[in-house]
């Protein structure tokens, strides 16, 4: 059976200039730049060395060319017309997409400078994707220093047509938590203007691979999952999501099998400690993660598994285009398995596998408005 397929989870690569010409000058020296020697590529924050990311020469065709992302041939990390044959093969109609370079836009300090650095990315975007708004939702990142930054780039991102927007999955220091009041200003427009808040793995991060001893390579990695439970488990149980019922949150490439143990947990302790409990929320837990709160995932089926617990319509396959890690060049054989062996219906498995992040988005595609009428 042919269906349609959206991918909650791709990257392309920026203009390695992006962040550094692109700035004002007198914010160069705040904003993100990258250097590369024979081994590393690395990108610095100021003055701060903040990632080291090793090239893999052994598998690129050329090793001068970064569009490879350490992969033969991966011109479509930053060529359209590449990137949309790649989804063409890999079978995936649509897709939201991330920034590479810009995920690191929250650990700069500076306000004016990651103002600047957000606006100059998400302009960027804007051209990139024009014209193929069937196939691409345009994410944009929003800066937080200063949550009325937030608020403001938001609406211009809306005005601009964007759908969603990111906000870091583990807080920098200095910006207040998800249970915060201070967040009621985004929440609000996020409801008000319809634009969802995605929330990739490793953002806000300070440091990617803290560990380095045996296990590293998986601990650092699997690690990421904690930013997504922590923030989420802050939003729903400080009332932040409550209180905006139309807000929708979507945590990106942090799995999903997690969600059903978070919900229940969280239900459970909410029942026990309820002479505790501030504030009273207006339903379980679990009902406002199934309302409001959806995850991306590559391979845990497990999430399929325990769709009892959290709702299927949440749940949002992604291939993350073209890491590593990713499901490039066998998505098509990921989507065919991911339902082996579990009771599910049809169109539960449409809508995992496309229709639940296409609706989100509210992606101008035929599949999705014919499904919709």
């Amino acid at each position: 059976m042919t269906r349609f397929v959206f991918s909650g989870d791709g990257h392309l690569r920026e203009p390695k200039d992006l962040f550094s010409e692109g700035l004002p000058v007198s914010l160069r020296t705040s904003g993100i730049h990258t250097k590369r020697d024979d081994n590393y590529v690395m990108t610095f924050v100021g003055e701060k060395l903040v990632h080291r990311f090793p090239l893999r020469r052994e598998t690129t065709t050329d090793e001068n060319d970064p569009a490879n992302n350490g992969r033969p041939n991966q011109k479509g990390a930053t060529d359209l017309d590449a990137r949309m044959a790649d989804l063409d093969s890999e079978g995936i109609d649509a897709e939201i997409v991330f920034p590479t370079t810009g995920m690191m836009n929250y650990l700069i300090e500076d306000r004016e400078a990651e103002v600047a650095s957000a606006q100059v990315y998400n302009d960027w975007n804007d051209k990139f994707f024009a014209g193929r708004l069937d196939r691409f939702v345009r994410c944009g990142i929003l800066p937080v220093r200063d949550l009325n930054d937030t608020v403001a780039e938001m609406e211009r991102l809306a005005a601009k047509g964007f759908t969603a927007a990111m906000l870091p999955s583990q807080i920098p220091e200095g910006v207040p938590l998800y249970n915060n009041a201070a967040w009621d200003k985004v929440f609000d427009a996020a409801q008000r203007l319809g634009v969802v808040l995605t929330l990739h793995t490793a953002t806000g991060r300070p440091d990617l691979r803290p560990e380095s001893g045996p296990g590293g390579a998986i601990i650092n990695y699997t690690d990421q999952m904690r930013d997504a439970i922590h923030s989420i488990m802050y939003m729903v149980a400080g009332g932040t999501l409550d209180r905006f019922p139309g807000a929708k949150v979507m945590v990106v490439e942090s799995g999903a099998s997690w969600l059903s143990g978070l919900a229940e947990r969280m239900d459970e302790v909410a029942h026990g400690h309820d002479i505790f409990v501030k504030p009273k929320l207006s339903l379980k837990p679990s009902e406002i993660i199934q309302r409001q709160v959806y995850a991306s995932f590559q391979y845990d089926r497990a999430c399929i598994m325990s769709r009892s617990v959290t709702g299927h319509k949440g749940l949002v396959w992604g291939s993350d285009y073209p890491h590593h890690e990713g499901t490039f060049p066998n998505s098509r054989q990921v989507v065919a398995s991911l339902f082996d062996g579990i009771d599910i219906s049809e169109e539960e498995k449409a809508d995992i596998v496309g229709l639940n992040g296409a609706r989100l988005f509210r992606l101008p595609h035929p599949a999705v408005t014919q499904k919709a009428a």
